[in-house]
């Protein structure tokens, strides 16, 4: 497999047209880093078989391609409906809370009870995201009258936003806890918890997986206006942050949306947290072999904030060219990391923290050198976190001594996981092996200049090293 020195990662969803071990391991040696699993859809069995082949193909061929699951989370739809409801602007529609085998009109059944109480006459409701939007107009004791803005066709289960309002639905539910524990039980590397509003949700899961005995990390996805008003606090506790742009840009204006996701993901940077921009970055790639300019531009910008990851949803699950949208992102993503002017500086906020500052201080080496490359030990996966937030110029080759390590290193920018048992009575023979396996691979040559950052802890104490060697 050629060598893809790209930084920014890849997340590919993983759907019917994906789903089966030639695809997967088509989508692996395009470039994808980490295979995302939606539970709004599919039974546990799909799911398993799913990450079954994703777990045989990285033993066969010696990759490290996480497994993300993603929950449903609480969502507001719209109840089943006899035949599509065809509505045009200045009619009314109807949700109703009562339940009833018939609904007469344009009256349709909400799976909310609370929706009452959160909406208010003068909010907009958004269908799908925006594909449809009503006026509430009217409430009663079990209804929400709406005015259609404009023409459109209601189906059953709809999905509902209030813009500007998050719902006071619960943050995990039942579903998603049953997701969860058969997550655990497949060795899941990231779980994306879906409609994030603040943080001791997050520390409610990551207590739940400390128990259960599990290492998997939780990317919070930020989909929500209170979401956005308490990312601060979401970050810190979360290990990762998803910009999940379709439901925030229904909940938000969606001039509002480019912003957001750029101060999200700059205060992720500054933060040290892993962030994947999401949502609609190829979407006409669904039907169409070729992006339109604005998704290229779109790739474009979210890989020159230097996110650590993009994603995409439907393009690689559903749509018609899942491996040309890989390629169309991988390319985009090259081109755009190729064009970009090489800053030497690094720019992070010191820590008072010695791992944190020799990191720093190896990755300011390697810039002023022109490193062929940093070679990091990491026995946590920590310090590869770490030397991912510096944002190096060098690529940054990461060994770890196990794989799930090395899974969990799978959404950070610009890390190439291997994984080595570290000999830590002999801290030169582990970075002589490792710079024979990069060797091996191409990575390095005779005559290259490598960083080597180092923290082993022997039997007496710790020690932290930055060395430079040239590749004999």
């Amino acid at each position: 497999m050629t060598t893809m020195l790209r930084n920014t990662k890849i997340v590919c969803t993983i759907g019917p047209k994906t789903a089966n071990k030639e695809m997967l391991l088509a989508l692996a040696h395009g470039g994808m880093n980490v295979a995302r699993l939606n539970f709004s859809h599919g039974t546990h069995e799909w799911h398993g078989a799913i990450i079954d082949l994703v777990h045989e193909i990285n033993a066969e061929h010696n990759l490290h391609i996480a497994v993300m699951l993603d929950t449903k989370g609480p969502e507001i739809r719209s109840g089943d409906v006899v035949q599509p409801i065809a509505l045009k602007k200045g009619d009314h529609l109807t949700f109703t809370i009562e339940k009833k085998a018939i609904y007469e009109g344009n009256t349709v059944s909400i799976n909310y009870d609370g929706f009452l109480e959160d909406v208010s006459v003068g909010d907009i409701v958004l269908v799908d995201s925006g594909i449809m939007n009503l006026h509430v107009i009217e409430k009663t004791a079990t209804d929400v009258i709406c005015e259609v803005l404009e023409d459109g066709t209601l189906t059953s289960r709809r999905h509902l936003n209030i813009r500007g309002k998050s719902a006071n639905l619960p943050a995990i539910t039942e579903k998603d806890w049953e997701d969860i524990d058969f997550g655990i039980s497949k060795n899941i590397d990231l779980f994306a918890l879906s409609f994030v509003n603040d943080a001791p949700v997050v520390q409610r899961l990551k207590h739940y997986l400390a128990e259960k005995g599990s290492h998997a990390h939780v990317m919070s996805k930020i989909e929500s206006v209170d979401g956005v008003k308490n990312i601060d606090a979401i970050i810190a506790i979360s290990d990762s942050i998803m910009v999940a742009r379709g439901d925030l840009g229904a909940e938000l204006p969606v001039e509002d949306v480019p912003m957001v996701e750029t101060d999200i993901v700059n205060l992720c940077r500054d933060a040290g947290k892993p962030v994947v921009v999401a949502t609609q970055l190829l979407e006409s790639m669904m039907v169409n072999p070729t992006p339109t300019r604005a998704e290229v531009t779109d790739i474009f910008y979210a890989v020159s904030l230097q996110a650590d990851a993009i994603m995409m949803s439907g393009e690689t699950a559903n749509g018609n060219y899942p491996l040309k949208a890989l390629e169309t992102m991988q390319t985009v993503a090259l081109k755009t990391e190729s064009a970009q002017r090489l800053d030497k500086t690094v720019s992070v906020e010191t820590k008072n923290d010695l791992k944190f500052e020799i990191t720093v201080g190896a990755a300011v080496i390697s810039n002023n050198i022109e490193a062929n490359g940093l070679v990091v030990f990491s026995a946590t996966g920590e310090t590869a976190q770490l030397m991912a937030q510096c944002r190096p110029n060098a690529p940054q080759y990461i060994f770890v001594p196990t794989a799930e390590l090395a899974r969990r290193a799978a959404v950070l920018w610009g890390v190439r996981p291997y994984v080595l048992e570290f000999d830590e009575s002999n801290p030169e023979s582990s970075i002589r092996e490792a710079i024979e396996i990069l060797k091996k691979g191409g990575e390095c040559m005779f005559g290259d200049t490598l960083v080597v950052v180092s923290h082993v802890l022997t039997s007496s104490e710790s020690v932290h090293g930055v060395q430079v060697r040239e590749v004999k």
